[in-house]
C-alpha cells in the first residue's frame, strides 16, 4: 500500500471506529459466547445487524448468505463468520459500483450535487471541487442554490479555498439561469467538470421537482453534449433516515451516485450498506472529516475492512 493511501486508509479507520465499535466489537461478543454456527448463534447476530442500522432486509440477505456459505465450505467454527460477513458486503457494494463513465473520454461532464439541507452539499461540493482539481481536471462550480441564506457565500468560501471557478448569483435569484450562465462558462472556459449545487428542500417535493426537471431542461437544451451525472448527499448520522431521502430523491430524479457524509461522527456508518443494496447506487465519496482533503474516494474494500478488521 503507497504512503498517500495508507494515509487515506488511516484516515477511514479512525473516522469509522464509532461505527466499528458498534458493529465489530458485538459480534466478537457472541463469537466468544458461542464456538458453533447454530440457530441461536445466527439469532443473536441478525439482531445486531438489524440494530447497527444494517436494516431488515439487507441483514437477512447476509443471514441467507452465512447459511448458504457454512453449507457449501463445512463451516462450523464461529470465528470463521466475520470473513463471511466481509465477503458479502464487499461484493454487494461492487456489485453496484458503476464505474466513472466519461472521465475516460472526450466529453465534458456535469454533477448535479442533491440533497436536503444540512447534509454537508456544500461543503462537500467544494471539497469534491478541490479533490477533482488536485487530479488535473479543470472544475467550475455553479452556486444554484439561490434559496439558503449563506450557501453561495459558503460555496464562494470553499472554491476559493480549492482555487477553482466559480460562477454565482445573488441570493433569491433563479436557479436556471445560474445553471444556464456556468455552462456558457464551462464551454467557453473547456472545463472538464461542472459542479452544480441545488437547493435541498425535501420537505416541498412539488417545487424541488419542478427546479430540478427545469434544470434539466436547461442542460437537455444547452448541454446536450455533456455527460451527466446526480450524485446524492446524505448525512450518515440520520441512520435509517437516509434511505428514505434516498428513496424521495430516486422519486424526483435518477440518481447514479451518493456522497456519504459526517462518517467520523457517528456510529451508523452500517447505513452504507442497505443503502447501497436496496437503491442500487454506488457511493462514490465519503467524507471522514473537515478538512478540505478529508473527502475521500470510495473503495468497498477499504470501507469494510476499515469497519471489521
Amino acid at each position: 500500500m503507497d504512503k498517500g493511501k495508507k494515509g487515506f486508509f488511516t484516515k477511514l479507520k479512525e473516522g469509522l471506529s464509532k461505527t466499528k465499535k458498534n458493529i465489530t466489537e458485538q459480534i466478537e461478543n457472541i463469537v466468544f459466547q458461542h464456538r458453533k454456527i447454530d440457530d441461536e448463534f445466527l439469532e443473536e447476530l441478525e439482531e445486531i445487524l438489524i440494530t447497527s442500522d444494517m436494516g431488515v432486509e439487507t441483514t437477512m440477505d447476509i443471514i441467507e448468505y452465512i447459511k448458504q456459505e457454512t453449507k457449501k465450505n463445512k463451516l462450523e467454527d464461529t470465528s470463521e463468520i466475520k470473513n463471511v460477513i466481509k465477503k458479502y458486503l464487499v461484493n454487494m457494494l461492487e456489485e453496484n459500483e458503476e464505474k466513472n463513465i466519461g472521465q475516460d473520454s472526450d466529453k465534458q461532464r456535469v454533477v448535479l450535487i442533491v440533497g436536503v439541507n444540512g447534509v454537508g452539499k456544500t461543503t462537500s461540493i467544494g471539497k469534491m471541487a478541490y479533490r477533482l482539481k488536485e487530479s488535473g481536471n479543470k472544475v467550475i462550480v455553479a452556486a444554484a442554490d439561490t434559496f439558503r441564506a449563506a450557501a453561495v457565500e459558503q460555496l464562494k468560501e470553499w472554491c476559493t479555498r480549492a482555487d477553482v471557478d466559480i460562477i454565482a448569483s445573488e441570493q433569491g435569484s433563479d436557479p436556471g439561469a445560474v445553471i444556464f450562465d456556468a455552462i456558457h462558462a464551462a464551454k467557453s472556459r473547456k472545463s472538464d467538470i461542472l459542479l452544480c449545487d441545488t437547493a435541498g428542500r425535501l420537505h416541498n417535493k412539488k417545487n424541488l421537482m419542478n427546479e430540478l426537471s427545469k434544470i434539466f431542461k436547461i442542460l437537455d437544451k444547452e448541454f446536450s453534449e455533456a455527460h451527466i451525472d446526480v450524485y446524492l448527499v446524505i448525512d450518515a448520522t440520520t441512520g435509517q433516515n437516509g434511505i428514505i431521502q434516498a428513496k424521495l430523491f430516486s422519486e424526483t430524479c435518477k440518481i447514479n451516485g451518493l456522497i456519504l457524509t459526517k462518517l467520523d461522527g457517528t456510529a451508523k456508518g452500517g447505513i452504507a450498506f442497505p443503502i447501497v443494496n436496496e437503491l442500487k447506487i454506488p457511493i462514490k465519496y465519503i467524507g471522514v472529516g473537515e478538512k478540505i482533503d478529508d473527502l475521500q474516494d470510495f473503495s468497498a474494500e477499504d470501507f469494510v475492512n476499515a469497519i471489521f478488521e
